[in-house]
């Protein structure tokens, strides 16, 4: 993803959240927005009821922001590249691109015009089984559009051709014009709140703070003057990556923040071996998770409340925290936690306060370096903010990328890793529901939350339902190659023929007990959104 990360500010929104309100149209691909990011979710709404905005849904479930959508493409599983091929081919071939903005803006502009050209709108049907008079009409649409936000979420990343979907999103909304501009771009929906932080600061296998990569000499000599450490010239391990080496006992000890992988990881059969090789687990957690049940040490942390620090959100939003409670028993907040340990392994992490190490942030991290504390004291800041006199960057690439010129790629369309056979007949996809988060460690516990979704449900559309002689609220087993679940069925057309939806939240029902571990080859993402199963009677 080094290239991508580099015109597209590593995986964060191009633009801002409120130009979601006030632009001429939006395409919402792979993004449940209003259960998954309800704030994004209602500038959508509001975009389209106040301001009259255009909106295109692309989704194989009937999401809630169909109800508000010009125009629903409903696709198969798996066959995004297909269908945004499929657009440009017709924006190209009735030439309703932005010609000047391509020309002087892009590089590769030919290799991608030459494998579009068979991604006819009747040869995408056939593989995706979006009507072709559907797909111009979006075409046109879109590229008609004054300025057009395309939004995307994990329905985009979480599959093996990750990495070739998001390119095809850049490659769709360079095409028109759309980066650089007020109201356009490429906007990214970070799944947690703190995740793009977490990526700007290095939680990354190949990356220090801003990007800056680890195999880069003159970039890894910095760091070393700044942290007065050896640091590796290897590029690391991705979680998936991580436990394979757990079983083959090339990593013998693993510490775990804040993740929860034996109910969020693919495959849990394959999680719970590799975790139960390790020599020793540290999990450190606000509440004893799954995994923290098989840790050899667990670290009490404090909980947003408890502590002060930053968040960067989804627009690159750089957010004061401040710490209004105590934290309860022993439980400190996660960098003196990490300090504390450094100290004792050796190398002494002599910081005062969160915002010492802010401080140290904004030394090696460019796009932070304008950032402090007493300008985010009442408003966050979004990066890239440079200097102290900088005011931030509302939306990015305004005059040129940061590679210079913006870099179609031109990508061929490739199946799912796992596709329906006769002993697996129906394809399974995961996400979430609005009333419970991730794997349910906070949400579980609210009482509020509970009630309004007691428990996990096997989401079946009617003609499945009356075809295997399932009613609604019967429990069903669902299996694939990997294991087994049951759960109550909801008979409801909100999935296509053929596909069932299930939610990850209920560690009762261990979802990720069924979900494939096939990893995108480049991002290392598994593919969560695409698994073959068979669905019965329990």
């Amino acid at each position: 993803m080094a290239g991508l990360a580099a015109a597209f500010g590593s995986g964060a929104m191009t633009n801002s959240i409120d130009e979601v309100e006030h632009t001429d149209l939006i395409l919402a691909i792979g993004t449940n927005t209003t259960e998954n990011h309800p704030i994004v979710g209602m500038k959508v709404k509001r975009a389209v009821r106040r301001h009259g905005a255009k909106l295109i849904v692309i989704d194989p479930r009937e999401i809630n922001l169909v109800k508000y959508a010009d125009l629903w493409l409903r696709q198969r599983h798996g066959t995004d590249v297909a269908v945004l091929n499929g657009l440009m081919n017709v924006i190209i071939a009735e030439n309703l691109y932005a010609e000047e903005y391509v020309e002087k803006r892009t590089e590769g502009f030919a290799a991608l015009k030459k494998v579009v050209e068979k991604y006819t709108p009747e040869y995408v049907e056939k593989i995706s089984g979006i009507p072709a008079e559907d797909l111009k009409k979006a075409a046109r649409m879109y590229a008609e559009a004054n300025s057009a936000s395309i939004l995307y979420a994990m329905g985009i990343t979480q599959h093996i051709s990750g990495t070739d979907n998001v390119k095809s999103v850049a490659n769709l909304s360079m095409l028109c014009g759309n980066v650089g501009i007020e109201g356009g771009g490429v906007n990214p929906l970070r799944g947690q709140n703190n995740v793009q932080g977490a990526c700007d600061m290095g939680a990354l296998p190949n990356v220090y703070p801003a990007y800056q990569a680890v195999n880069n000499d003159e970039i890894r000599d910095k760091f070393e003057k700044a942290w007065n450490a050896k640091l590796s010239d290897q590029i690391g391990l991705t979680i998936m990556e991580i436990m394979d080496g757990a079983l083959s006992k090339k990593i013998r000890g693993l510490y775990i923040m804040g993740e929860n992988p034996m109910l969020s990881d693919p495959d849990l059969s394959h999680v719970e071996k590799a975790l139960q090789k390790l020599d020793i687990l540290v999990v450190q957690d606000i509440f004893l998770t799954e995994t923290a049940k098989y840790a050899d040490v667990v670290l009490p942390s404090a909980c947003f409340v408890e502590k002060d620090g930053t968040f960067t959100n989804t627009e690159r939003r750089v957010q004061r925290i401040r710490k209004a409670l105590e934290a309860p028993g022993q439980a400190k907040a996660d960098w003196e936690i990490i300090a504390a340990l450094s100290d004792r392994m050796g190398y002494p992490m002599e910081y005062a306060s969160a915002e010492n190490i802010m401080e140290e942030i904004r030394t090696v991290t460019p796009s932070y370096g304008g950032i402090t504390y007493e300008r985010i004291e009442k408003e966050g800041l979004q990066w890239p903010c440079p200097a102290p006199d900088h005011q931030g960057t509302r939306f990015l690439h305004k005059d040129r990328f940061t590679r210079g010129l913006g870099l179609f790629h031109a990508i061929d369309y490739i199946p799912p890793n796992e596709l329906p056979d006769e002993d697996f007949p129906m394809l399974l996809s995961t996400g979430r529901v609005l009333y419970h988060y991730h794997t349910g460690t906070m949400t579980r516990l609210s009482k509020g939350s509970s009630e309004r979704y007691p428990e996990s449900l096997v989401e079946i559309n009617p003609v499945d339902a009356e075809r295997l002689n399932i009613k609604d609220g019967q429990m069903v087993k669902v299996a694939s190659r990997r294991g087994a679940v049951e759960a109550k069925a909801q008979i409801t057309p909100r999935p296509a023929e053929g596909a069932v939806f299930m939610n990850f939240h209920f560690h009762e029902t261990p979802v990720n007990r069924l979900t494939n571990p096939a990893l995108d080859p480049i991002g290392k993402i598994p593919e969560y959104k695409v698994c073959a199963v068979r669905v019965e009677a329990a």
